[in-house]
């Protein structure tokens, strides 16, 4: 079966998005019809981002607390047994001037990420087995950006210093939920951390940097071990690194690691479309 998901993978820094968006747009040269979903996609198939979770209590508290926002809130809410789902960063892009604060602290303290582990691995595995069902019966190629492997590290090693044990089996699972979409794993790896992590605080906005900090050292993993700053942020980014790797050995479907080490765009492509070649076969010659 061809493969009709490929998982991009990586550190901070390492070029996951640039990666993503390479594989993408090599396929499209191979006409292969795939659709490309990077970090931050509100609209992801098989991840939330921007979305909290309520039970049914919570949500009617929500609404009776404002009920003038009820008509507001319908088309971004849905429901799925008694679990109420609001898609709050939607609605923020698009009416955030006119919701009150409060409100949204509310909405933010019940986002799918700040569930207890368990309770967000019920929720983002049975989003992928929806996204695995429609798949499978589609004719479409996936390409996802950094929520196999990322996601499930941040959320139980990083935030809430889970047991290895436990991180471990929720990717595992993820990974037996599409094997029937024969995946290929794409992992990026950078030969210096302290560099291509530096690389990325220079690069990227200065809220970017201060926020990434403080969730790698004032939560879970960090703050146990007492790190500060960026320095205490790249030792918690080499223990993940060594949990990822971890993982990577441990999870069952095609893989493959990709050094983007030297940030030369040009053969960075080259290894890339050797390896898509290898997976998919050579690209056919024009006639």
């Amino acid at each position: 079966m061809q493969t009709k998901l490929i998982l991009i993978e990586g550190l901070p820094g390492s070029g996951k998005s640039t990666t993503a968006q390479l594989v993408h747009e090599i396929l499209t040269e191979r006409n292969l019809k795939a659709s490309l979903f990077l970090e931050g996609n509100l609209d992801h198939p098989a991840d939330y981002d921007g979305v909290a979770c309520l039970d049914e209590v919570e949500y009617d508290d929500l609404l009776s607390a404002y009920e003038e926002f009820r008509d507001l809130l319908s088309p971004y809410t849905w429901n799925q047994g008694n679990s109420y789902f609001v898609e709050y960063r939607k609605l923020i892009n698009e009416h955030g001037s006119s919701i009150p604060n409060e409100m949204l602290d509310t909405l933010v303290k019940h986002d799918v990420y700040e569930l207890p582990l368990d309770r967000n691995r019920e929720l983002i595995t049975a989003k992928w087995k929806q996204f695995a069902e429609s798949a499978l019966n589609g004719a479409d190629l996936y390409i996802f950006d950094c929520c196999f492997i990322q996601n499930p590290v941040t959320m139980g090693m990083i935030k809430l210093d889970a047991a290895k044990e436990d991180v471990t089996s929720y990717v595992i699972e993820l990974a037996a939920i599409v094997e029937t979409l024969n995946p290929l794993l794409i992992y990026v790896d950078q030969n210096d951390l302290d560099y291509s992590f530096g690389k990325a605080v220079e690069e990227r906005p200065r809220e970017w940097s201060d926020g990434f900090i403080d969730y790698y050292t004032k939560q879970g993993f960090g703050k146990k071990q007492g790190y500060i700053g960026l320095e205490g942020t790249l030792k918690v980014l080499k223990a993940r690194r060594g949990l990822e790797e971890w993982i990577f050995n441990g999870v069952n479907m095609a893989k493959t690691k990709v050094n983007n080490s030297s940030y030369d765009l040009d053969a960075y492509r080259e290894v890339l479309v050797k390896i898509l070649s290898e997976h998919f076969g050579p690209e056919k010659e024009s006639v």
